[in-house]
Formats: C-alpha cells, structure tokens, sequence
C-alpha cells in the first residue's frame, strides 16, 4: 500500500489543469458529507445546492439527503442500517431479530475561504441522539492544479489512528478530556460530547481528477472501529477509493476501506446554477388583426400569467394581473417587460398582483386616476386544471424495517370555481407499496394520538383510491394589506375540517402578523371519508420576518394550541431561493415535559421543498414521530402565497 502510496503523488505532479474546488469535483463521502471516502474536507458547494447519497458498505447501510442552505454551511440528516447489529437486547422478541436502525444529522461550516492558505471549515457529525457516529472536526483543504489536498483532526468516531495525541483542547479546560460513552435517546442533543476525549487524531488525503469524470481518492482513514458499529478491524492504515460522474448529476463510487471490504456509494446532485428558469419567457404567436394589448395578454398567458384588466391613462398602462406559478416577483416583472416589449407597448406599465384575489401588489389606484381608459377586462371562467403523475412515498427507518415505500399514482386537480373561490383535490392509488407489515405500535401517544398512528393510514394506502386532500378555499382582501382565507373540506391524510386564517402583510414591509383557527375531526385510516371519534379546534397566533441582510433567513413563530391539546410555541428559521427550493428547521416546546414528551423530549425537525426535474419534492424529517407540537399540514398559507411578490433574497 506505502509504494502505491508513493506513486500516485509522483502521478498527481504530473497534472496541469485546476480541478480542485468545483460543483463536478467535489463530491460527496459515505456520510454524505463533501469529503474524501470517510474522511471529511474543507469544500462546500454553492448555496440551494442538494444532493442525496446512497451507500453500501460493512457493516453499516446509509441513506443521505445534504442541502447547502448557505454556501458556507453544509447540512445533511441520514438513515442508517447497521447489518448483523440487533435491533434490541431481547433476541425472543421478533422485532429485536432484525437489524439495527437509526437517524442523524451532520452539519460543517466554512470558517475560511481557500486563499494563498488553505480553506478551513469545522463540523459535527450525528450531532444528536444515539450517537453511533458522533463525532467532531477540524479540516483543512488546498488545491494544487488537479489535485485537493486534505488534512485535519478529527474526534469521536474519527478518533481511531495508532498516531492519535492529546486532546488539544483539553489544555484549555479539563472537562474536554472526558467524553460520554453513553448514548442518549433519539433526538437529545449532548453538547458536552462535542470535540471531547482524551486523545484525537490527524486524517489526511487527496482527491486527484484523472479527468473530466474519473475522481481517484486516497485517505488515511481514522475511523474508529472498536465502537458500538462493530467495523472490522482495520488491515490498512488506508481507504481508496474511485468516483465515476455519469454526468453533472449522478456519481457512483468504488471503494476498498481500511484493506477490508468494498464498498459502492451513489449520489444524485444539484446546483442552482441548472435549476434557474431557462433562456428567456415564451413568446406567443400573434395573429393577424391582433393589437399591442392582445398580444401583451397572450404573452403573459403563455407564462401562466392571467390577465383581469388592462386600464390606460395619458400616462401609464395598468396591468391586473393573477399568477399562481411563479415563486417570487423577479420572475413575474421579468416576465411583463419581455411581454410588453414584444407587444410594442411603449408606454410605462404600473402593475396590480393577486393571487387568488388576494391583492400582493398595487402600484396604481384605478378610482384616483383620472381620464382613464378600460382597454379590457377577463370574463370570469370556470377552469379545471389537473396533473396526474408517479410518485413515491418513503418511510425511512422504522422498527420492521429499514426503508418502506408506496409507488403511487396520484393526481392533483384545481376547479376554479372564480377568481377567490376554487376546489382542490389530491387522489393517491397505490401500485405497490411493502406498508402491510407496520405493526408495532408507538411508545408513546400522549397527550392524544393525533400522529403516531401513521403505520395505521398507511397499512390501508392501498386499498383502492385514497383521499388526500379535497378542500374548498375562499380568498379576499377586504382592505389594503389585510387578507383573510377561508377553508373547509379534507384538509390532509389525517384531518378534516374547517377553518380561516388572517394575516396582516404589508406589501414593503418584512413583517407579517396574523392568527388561524381550525375545527377538525381526525379522519379514519381508511382516508376516504369517514371519521374517529377524536376532534378538536386548533388555533395559533402568527409572527413573520423576513430578513434580506448579510445572513438571509425566512422566520415562522407560532403560539397556541396544537392538534392534540397541547399548548406551546414552534420557531421556524428557513432560507427560499430564486427557484423556488426551500430549507429549513424548527423546534417546538410545548406544557408537554420531557418526561411525557418520552424519548426526543421535544418535537424538531428539517424540512425542505426541492425540484427534481420539474418537479417539488416536499419533505420533514424528524428524530421521531411524536404526537405532540402537531400541526396541520396545510396545502397553502397566506403568507406562502403572498411571499410569491417579495423580491428574492
């Protein structure tokens, strides 16, 4: 291995081109973190990138979804199974005779930039709960031409070299020399384990691109094998391993680590740069006798923009308009300018934006103005829209199984019924699905089973056509900035109900402040429409805030009365893109103790809304499912909606 060692840093010399830190060179290890093989490294990818891994090595199984909310921020959560390692102590008990499951989160951030000295970035990985993979790092990355060089310090679960030292830290305080060798439950958090321990080791390695899709990887793997995930014991001091880009998103990667065993990695990945609306809005064929405003409005109509009224004055053109697509105001202006110069409307145009009559924007007042002129204005229509597609529903992680699914056929249709009033429906057929063996019950159901009964709905998903969603939304704004939504019908999977919302949103303003209030009856797990016996009336007061400074961020804070009785307050911190991707984190206290709460102590989680090749893919993870902090898992909010005419941050 040393003399194979020797020659490819005599190969990597010989290299001429800069490969080093780049969205194609810089990929993803067994932990889905932008590394080496196991080994983590100093690069990040540009902000609104994702990727998910998938990895088979001995003995441990992993599934990872990574998101970079910011450039100098890496977040990722994973499932694992850990093969021939029992799920419980009790071998008698069948659900103990399988293997071992578990969920985590890792994040890195950027401390320092690559410059005339190496890139520096500090992270943790399984942050919370068991802990089978807790561990810390300091990492250090620099690229000569074709070549990234890494090298850092690692703890914990890297903390497994023959040429560890003394926890540096310990020379600033004692207590870092003492590390918990107890696991904590699912979702506890154990600060006092972080960058702790009597000794830490150094890791090294490179990543040399042979070129534009062979990555070759070599590393000084420091993971610890005499830990709870029973490694074999190491041969060799190395791992290597070769990475394949079929192309700009999908990777597969071959490894032999620590001279044991093989092992396989996938990864599909994303940058926002391929996900930016592409080339310039469409244009829509004029016919002959068509004026400037008719082809203003087919153009807008071509980019699913509607048109209500256009109104002129000696001064300006005044555009109505309703759009129910695009996910931010530069899109839509982006959009009336291209239309209105290929119209050959010259004079300037002074907008009004509604979604669903609900009044985003108004830059003119139509009662004020004088000589004006109504040029047109839209017959209302009813209009029925529907998609129908395949889509998968996973269930990562539970106590029969590693990874369950459902491939669905589902539809998702909208009957508008006017402009404020519309019908929306989501109807799911399973086409196979492996859901049939959930059955063990939850640990704890207080103080309500509102959620932890989702084995239950999903045991039925494939018993003919299920109901998702099938709600009637009315919509108005009764003054300036103040916007109320009413709803009724089937809200979600597990409630139906009724309800309205209010919000007070200031179109300059980051504010928004608001309340809702829902009466719902918990649906029966066959989710057609029948019910169970258990109702409530949930309701939360709603403060927004949207921040465009130096660290962009999008704030959700709620306090009431959660589906199950509790009462309590839910933070939210996400981060919206020009695109329309979306992530996020929250957590949730409510009177519920820890004690009660059970194991996690409290409800947190990430969420995230990606596309996927013109597609959203809408997900929340959470450690555990637990029934209190529940909410409704509405299909819209007014502030959602109108965040649509807020500049992109």
């Amino acid at each position: 291995m040393k003399n194979f060692f020797y020659f490819i840093i005599f190969y990597i010399f010989l290299s001429q081109q800069l490969f080093a830190d780049s969205f194609t060179y810089n990929s993803l290890n067994n932990h889905g973190v932008i590394g080496l093989i196991n080994m983590p490294s100093a690069r990040f990818y540009n902000e609104s990138s994702h990727s998910i891994t998938l990895y088979d090595g001995t003995p441990d199984q992993k599934i990872t979804m990574t998101a970079s909310p910011y450039d100098w921020m890496e977040a990722s959560f994973f499932y694992t199974n850990i093969q021939n390692k029992p799920y419980c102590s009790n071998l008698s008990d069948p659900v103990c005779q399988q293997d071992y499951k578990d969920k985590g989160f890792n994040f890195k951030l950027r401390l320092k930039e690559e410059g005339l000295f190496p890139a520096i970035a500090v992270g943790i990985n399984d942050i919370a709960g068991t802990g089978l993979y807790s561990s810390e790092y300091i990492v250090g990355s620099f690229g000569i031409e074709r070549t990234d060089f890494v090298f850092g310090i690692g703890w914990g679960a890297l903390d497994g070299s023959k040429k560890s030292f003394k926890n540096p830290f310990g020379y600033l305080y004692d207590g870092f020399t003492e590390r918990a060798q107890g696991f904590g439950k699912g979702g506890q958090f154990q600060p006092g384990r972080y960058f702790s321990g009597k000794s830490s080791s150094p890791f090294f390695g490179i990543a040399h691109s042979i070129n534009d899709k062979t990555l070759l990887k070599l590393e000084y793997d420091t993971t610890l094998t005499t830990g709870d995930i029973d490694y074999p014991e190491p041969k060799e001091e190395f791992s290597i391993g070769v990475e394949y880009n079929i192309n700009k998103n999908f990777t597969v990667g071959f490894s032999n680590e620590r001279g044991n065993f093989n092992s396989i990695r996938f990864t599909y990945k994303n940058s926002p740069l391929a996900l930016k609306k592409k080339g310039k809005p469409k244009k829509a064929l004029p016919q002959e006798g068509d004026n400037k405003f008719t082809k203003l409005i087919k153009n807008l109509n071509a980019n699913s923009i509607g048109v209500d009224k256009i109104v002129e004055t000696p001064d300006f053109i005044g555009l109505e308009i309703t759009q129910f697509t695009h996910p931010n105001l530069n899109i839509i202006e982006e959009i009336i300018e291209f239309s209105a110069s290929e119209a050959g409307v010259e004079k300037e145009i002074k907008k009004e934006l509604k979604i669903a009559s609900l009044k985003g924007i108004s830059e003119f007042d139509e009662d004020r103005e004088a000589n004006i002129k109504l040029i047109y204005e839209r017959n209302t229509e009813r209009r029925f829209n529907t998609v129908t597609n395949f889509n998968i529903r996973p269930f990562f992680a539970a106590r029969e199984g590693f990874f369950k699914w459902a491939l669905l056929l589902e539809n998702n249709s909208e009957f508008i019924i006017k402009d404020n009033f519309f019908f929306t429906s989501n109807l799911k057929l399973s086409l196979d699905d492996n859901f049939d063996d959930l059955n063990i019950p939850p640990k704890d159901t207080y103080p309500a089973q509102v959620r932890s009964d989702i084995k239950d709905y999903l045991r039925n998903i494939d018993e003919g056509i299920i109901v998702g969603r099938a709600q009637f939304d009315y919509h108005l704004t009764p003054k300036n900035n103040h916007h109320i939504m009413l709803t009724a019908g089937v809200l979600e999977d597990m409630f139906m109900g009724y309800g309205l919302e209010y919000l007070y949103f200031k179109e300059n303003s980051n504010f928004g402040t608001g309340f809702e209030l829902f009466n719902v009856k918990k649906r029966d797990h066959m989710m057609k429409f029948g019910t169970l016996d258990f109702k409530n009336t949930t309701g939360f007061v709603n403060f927004y805030y949207r921040n465009y400074d130096y660290i962009p961020f999008d704030l959700h804070l709620s306090y009431g009365e959660y589906l199950a009785g509790d009462r309590g307050t839910t933070l939210e911190l996400s981060r919206k893109y020009l695109n329309g991707m979306e992530f996020g984190v929250f957590a949730t206290f409510t009177d519920v103790t820890s004690e009660e709460f059970g194991e996690g102590s409290f409800d947190k989680g990430i969420f995230f809304n990606i596309p996927i090749y013109g597609n959203f893919i809408n997900y929340t993870w959470r450690p555990l499912t637990k029934d209190p902090g529940a909410k409704l898992n509405r299909k819209n909010t007014l502030h959602d909606l109108l965040l649509r005419f807020r500049p992109y941050h």
